[in-house]
């Protein structure tokens, strides 16, 4: 029954003085220093549970059934295994028995007592056992006679073997072996046998989880497909050893505890909170247990082996999503879990992943770059935003440098928290003081460039966060030189609820989801604008200065003025962008001369040896700086 390795029998009391030792530790009296600590500490333990030593009724009432249900994939491995190797244990008066990770039983049989087939050998309930001992130390296990701490147990000897998965090494159950007393505490005879059913039901797990894992894969894959939704929205990302190929279809996870399938659709939809909490109903799934969620809506079933039920994902998620559990060989070997968007998706990105700008200018003129991004960095920034704006209608401070889209997030939160239009002001162009007044009388606000306020109005807004009121007021910062005092104490007032978006240089995998998005859609009858594997690698290279508004402005600058048809070469960017970012740190000169030479460069038409008659240089200088650029 529970684990420990056994010391040397040369070391070991005899039967004798271990009884001898075990009633006056009940009595509460000084022990022989014969006694092996593990079997003090145990018993301790059991006094410290609350076990009761002279408990007569070992099975709990009502008695829950000491043989689990199908939905364990290691009874439904093990089974087969264990009815086996019975047979074996003869005609002695001998038990086998198979507990769970949690030291449940699962099976048992022989022995012709109820107390050796409990349903729960943890020892919190029953003390110092063989198979809770084999579970905390991965290592074979006896328990004799008096080292257990229940009375009914003097006369039982036990050894126990873990059972390990075979991919991952976790303890994922024991097998136990239990007899009458052995003589002067073992070796215990089943230990043998015992350690043969533990590696039987090991290689029986490693078969069956070999043609699970494609039975999940399909399941996976006839999810992605039901939606009949065919292009780029299926991509799957397998995190296990690496990433999978694009599969068409819609937002789909599969999960067994160990390995995930992610469609690129689901991505899109699901934070990491929600991904965990996808992950805990996996494990549950697979154990057998139920999920410990909120109660279901009628109309749907009870989780259960084949049958679909919902999952609550975390307050906020942008979607809900409906569980599948996937079967293999009589046990639940994983779920398939669909996701479905609720309502308008938080911060403005919409299903597919696009940007859901409202397209005008904010007060200040600047352009509205969106919030499209899938890189974890986006996407955190983006989340805990929402979530301080959800939580609170205290005001909420968006840092970050410019054009990174601070204010089109906030235009998103407002929006979305106030549901009427947001008054923007940006305080660079002044009238930031009737805003205020505007805000303290319930209207929603967004103060851009804070940097940029003037002194009384500073003081102004710091005397409103004093007793702050209840409508929202969003405000973005783009850091620069050393705030004065007054402003630096609206900063520190704010910082408590403050999110710095991240440069775009920081989440350059979301550069072809932004090209989506800010792409205009093309006239009837015209091709959509499309971008050559050169020009997006130039692009992502790019260290982009002025973030999501100077990429705006490209896209903008190409949808105008190009004149040529398919997609965007690299020949077609801007110079800087072209060229690429110098691949060591320049000075400020040769910043300064590196910029003339592509300008030059740009002018002339690519032409080294005009560009060079125009510098008056050399066209060997030329190419000799042009190479020192480049490191």
């Amino acid at each position: 029954m529970t684990t420990t390795e056994q010391p040397s029998v040369s070391v070991r009391p005899t039967l004798t003085s271990l009884r001898r030792a075990r009633e006056l530790f009940l009595l509460g009296r000084q022990l022989p220093d014969d006694v092996p600590e593990e079997v003090v500490a145990a018993w301790k333990r059991a006094r410290f549970f609350g076990v009761r030593h002279d408990t007569r009724d070992p099975v709990p009432d009502p008695a829950p059934p000491a043989v689990r249900p199908e939905g364990s994939a290691l009874l439904a491995a093990a089974r087969p295994v264990l009815e086996r190797i019975a047979p074996a244990l003869g005609a002695e008066q001998a038990a086998l028995l198979l507990t769970d990770e949690r030291l449940r039983v699962l099976w048992a049989t022989g022995g012709g007592r109820d107390d050796l087939c409990r349903f729960d050998l943890s020892e919190q309930t029953v003390g110092v056992n063989s198979a809770a001992r084999a579970l905390s130390t991965r290592r074979r296990a006896e328990v004799h006679g008096p080292e257990h701490f229940l009375d009914l147990w003097q006369d039982v000897s036990a050894v126990s073997v873990p059972v390990l998965a075979p991919d991952t090494g976790r303890a994922l159950g024991t097998v136990t072996v239990a007899s009458t007393l052995c003589a002067e505490c073992g070796p215990h005879p089943g230990a043998a046998l015992a350690e043969a059913a533990a590696d039987a039901v090991e290689a029986e797990l490693l078969a069956r989880s070999q043609g699970a894992e494609r039975v999940l894969l399909d399941a996976y894959l006839a999810a992605v497909r039901g939606a009949g939704r065919h292009g780029r929205d299926g991509e799957a990302g397998r995190e296990r050893g690496g990433r999978g190929r694009p599969e068409a279809g819609r937002a789909v996870v599969a999960l067994d505890g160990r390995s995930r399938l992610v469609s690129e659709a689901a991505g899109r939809l699901l934070s990491p909170e929600g991904l965990e909490a996808l992950e805990r109903g996996a494990v549950a799934a697979v154990g057998g247990a139920a999920f410990a969620a909120v109660p279901l809506p009628s109309s749907v079933p009870s989780p259960a082996a084949t049958s679909s039920y919902y999952v609550p994902l975390p307050e906020g998620s942008k979607c809900r999503a409906t569980l599948t559990p996937v079967t293999h060989l009589g046990s639940v070997i994983g779920v398939v879990a669909v996701l479905e968007p609720v309502g308008r998706t938080a911060a403005g990105v919409d299903e597919r992943g696009g940007v859901a700008a409202d397209g005008h200018s904010g007060g200040g003129g600047g352009v509205d770059v969106g919030v499209a991004g899938r890189s974890v960095a986006w996407r955190y920034a983006v989340d805990r935003a929402t979530e301080l704006a959800r939580s609170s209608s205290e005001p909420l401070l968006l840092v970050g440098e410019r054009g990174t889209g601070k204010a089109s997030l906030a235009r998103e939160l407002a929006g979305e928290l106030a549901g009427e239009p947001l008054l923007t002001v940006d305080a660079a162009e002044g009238e930031v003081h009737a805003a205020l007044d505007a805000w303290a009388g319930g209207r929603a606000v967004l103060v851009r460039h804070a940097e940029r306020l003037t002194q009384r109005d500073v003081a102004a807004l710091n005397s409103l966060l004093e007793a702050p009121p209840v409508a929202p007021l969003l405000v973005t910062y783009t850091p620069g030189p050393p705030p004065g005092p007054c402003l630096q104490r609206l900063l520190d007032s704010l910082a408590a609820r403050s999110v710095t978006l991240p440069a775009l240089r920081e989440r350059r995998e979301d550069i072809k989801d932004l090209l989506d998005s800010l792409t205009p859609r093309p006239a009837p009858g015209e091709p959509p604008l499309t971008w050559s594997l050169d020009a997006l690698r130039a692009l992502e290279q790019h260290p982009w200065p002025g973030n999501v508004t100077e990429l705006v402005h490209l896209v903008r600058a190409l949808t105008e003025q190009r004149r040529a048809t398919g997609p965007v070469r690299r020949a077609e960017l801007p110079d800087p962008v072209r060229e690429g970012p110098a691949a060591r740190q320049l000075s400020p000169m040769e910043r300064a001369e590196r910029a003339a030479i592509l300008d030059a460069l740009h002018r002339h038409g690519g032409n080294k040896a005009r560009t060079a008659v125009a510098l008056g240089i050399a066209r060997a200088t030329l190419y000799r700086k042009l190479r020192g650029y480049r490191g």
